[in-house]
């Protein structure tokens, strides 16, 4: 997502006209590469492909869905008349690049992330200083503060996962890998739908939270009204206001939610 996004900010090639249709996007961006098209390449395709170590299902059926779900996506972009043809196609084959590139290293950086004990702060800082790091505009874009959220939340899950290692509680299931999925049912059909109610919860509440504090004490650092959105939008409040803010939501994601589970037994 990085990648996409400082290639919008840098190639700056405008969004089409897109004639006939009626344009329901309005953003002040660029539009080369598509970053939809490049997100829901990569994680259809990364679901594939690691999915086949862990759960038993047919390889076949698994390569329709993701061929589907990133062109359903990739062809909204067009429908809604933010990205030309090219965009879309440009964005699936860089994300396509970049998975070729770094499966054969899957596993190494897996390792690597769970088990370093400089993993955290690799994780947090190179992140941050990407975000600092992103390519100055003569107009605001929103695409600096989008980048941020992604490197945020990607951040935060990553310290949590490799905390999770620590502590010993992965969440991994029981037996031998591959695991068979059982068949939907009622009551996984419920669990889920609980999981999915809470978790979502949780995650809005630390959004929240955070932002609140986050937002309070760098206004009254650097001496701005809290509503304020013009300073907002500078980059020493707008980065760290939303890198921290998403850094706990994937923080909590990745260590608190799953305890939540287990303790209302939704597990």
């Amino acid at each position: 997502m990085y990648i996409g996004q400082v290639m919008k900010d840098v190639l700056k090639l405008p969004r089409p006209l897109s004639p006939p249709v009626v344009k329901l996007e309005h953003r002040v961006e660029f539009g080369m590469p598509s970053t939809h098209a490049m997100a829901a390449t990569a994680i259809a395709f990364t679901l594939l492909l690691s999915a086949t170590e862990r759960v038993k299902f047919q390889f076949e059926l698994g390569l329709v869905i993701a061929v589907v779900l990133s062109a359903l996506v990739s062809l909204s972009r067009l429908y809604t008349g933010v990205h030309s043809a090219m965009d879309v196609i440009c964005g699936t084959l860089i994300s396509g690049l970049i998975l070729a590139v770094s499966y054969p290293h899957w596993d190494s950086l897996d390792f690597y992330q769970l088990n370093s004990p400089l993993s955290p702060a690799i994780t947090l800082f190179l992140p941050l200083i990407l975000c600092y790091k992103y390519p100055e505009l003569d107009h605001y874009s929103a695409t600096r503060g989008d980048t941020t959220i992604i490197l945020g939340c990607g951040a935060g899950c990553s310290v949590g996962y490799w905390l999770n290692q620590r502590l010993g509680m992965t969440f991994e299931p029981s037996g031998p890998f591959p695991v068979t999925l059982p068949p939907m049912n009622t009551t996984l059909f419920t669990l889920g739908f609980a999981r999915f109610c809470v978790g979502v919860s949780i995650l809005v509440l630390t959004r929240q939270v955070m932002k609140w504090i986050a937002l309070r004490l760098l206004c009254l650092h650097y001496g701005v009204a809290v509503n304020d959105c013009k300073a907002q939008r500078r980059k020493e409040i707008e980065v760290p206001l939303k890198f921290s803010t998403y850094t706990v939501v994937g923080l909590v994601n990745s260590v608190a939610v799953c305890r939540v589970f287990m303790l209302l037994g939704l597990l």
